[in-house]
């Protein structure tokens, strides 16, 4: 299996996060990467730097405006009498404001609350660089998996929380859409993605809805209690020619590795009803039990029937680093994750 990162995203280093109404240390912190380097290293996969794409290739699932806001945002900020040293919104339009007429206005205080859907995406100087850089690690594993194999993204920030024109919980390029729609492109007809991150892949759930040739799944932990708070539920099932085309299987807080494992196994077996042809994984290694936000308490065996589980498909896949935040651990789940997969 090849693997795919690019030392640029290392320059998007976060550092605003707001829990529980107190500012904390941001968790999605370049140590991520090195940790998972060092575990691609130990299985003894040498990572390849990927080419960073042209700006008109994350058109391919976002905005032109959204996109505009991601490349001009820090730098507009910082001109700002008192600012502090990242973008980070003080409103948001309502679904009120949005029913009666809300739109962006230009000013980068107002665009900072209209693209972003919280505050767990501070954009800072390195932010955009990182994000094209991440896109590119993605679109080459989707390259791979174009050609009929599978291969690893280390893609950071991640994505799978970015809609088509607004960035959330620390992502801000839907990577894995990327994927899919690179994949889309090079002929495969029909795509499937499988979100194995603890939170619901709502970014990707969003820029897919209507779509009858992508199959969107996500196991995640019960939105009524966790990030992203107000969609994941299981009844949300895709509208238009995507009906019945998203499947969300939340689970309860702590659940473990059986349910979470057998969730996991439906949505294998969802992927083989659809008859994809290839597959993106939206993989987070953040359902660990050892995460500082732990939520569904996965075991590192599980990580690895996941995986083997998941190879066992037989697509070519791109797997698409997503969260997973104690870096302690991150190398190590990985190794375990890709040696369940089957490949050394």
């Amino acid at each position: 299996m090849r693997a795919f990162h690019h030392p640029d995203q290392a320059r998007h280093t976060p550092r605003f996060f707001l829990m529980r109404g107190m500012v904390r240390p941001n968790f999605e912190v370049p140590e991520r990467a090195a940790s998972l380097l060092a575990g691609l290293q130990a299985l003894g996969i040498p990572p390849e730097i990927a080419a960073v794409p042209e700006r008109a290739a994350l058109a391919a699932v976002h905005s032109p405006g959204y996109l505009d806001f991601l490349a001009t945002a820090a730098t507009a900020w910082a001109t700002l009498p008192g600012a502090g040293p990242e973008v980070v919104a003080n409103a948001h339009p309502t679904p009120e404001m949005i029913a009666q007429g809300a739109r962006p206005g230009g000013h980068v205080i107002g665009d900072a609350g209209w693209y972003t859907a919280d505050t767990a995406c501070p954009i800072g100087p390195g932010t955009w660089e990182a994000c094209l850089s991440a896109a590119g690690v993605a679109l080459a594993a989707a390259a791979e998996a174009a050609a009929g194999r599978s291969a690893y993204a280390l893609c950071r920030p991640p994505g799978h929380h970015a809609y088509a024109a607004r960035a959330g919980g620390h992502c801000y390029v839907n990577n894995a859409a990327l994927a899919v729609a690179a994949l889309r492109r090079a002929g495969a007809r029909r795509v499937a993605t499988l979100d194995i991150d603890s939170h619901h892949g709502n970014g990707t759930q969003g820029i897919f809805w209507e779509s009858g040739e992508v199959l969107t799944i996500s196991v995640h932990g019960d939105p009524s209690r966790y990030y992203p708070w107000f969609i994941g539920h299981a009844g949300e099932r895709g509208a238009g020619a995507g009906e019945g085309r998203n499947i969300n299987m939340p689970l309860a807080i702590g659940s473990g590795d059986g349910p979470w494992l057998e969730a996991v196994g439906r949505g294998v077996q969802a992927v083989r009803d659809f008859g994809a042809e290839a597959l993106v994984v939206s993989l987070g290694f953040d359902a660990s039990e050892h995460e500082p936000l732990n939520a569904l308490s996965v075991t590192a065996e599980g990580f690895a029937r996941a995986g083997a589980a998941i190879g066992g498909l037989g697509l070519p896949s791109a797997l698409i680093q997503e969260g997973g935040y104690n870096v302690d651990l991150l190398g190590t789940l990985l190794q375990r994750f890709l040696t369940g997969w089957g490949e050394r």
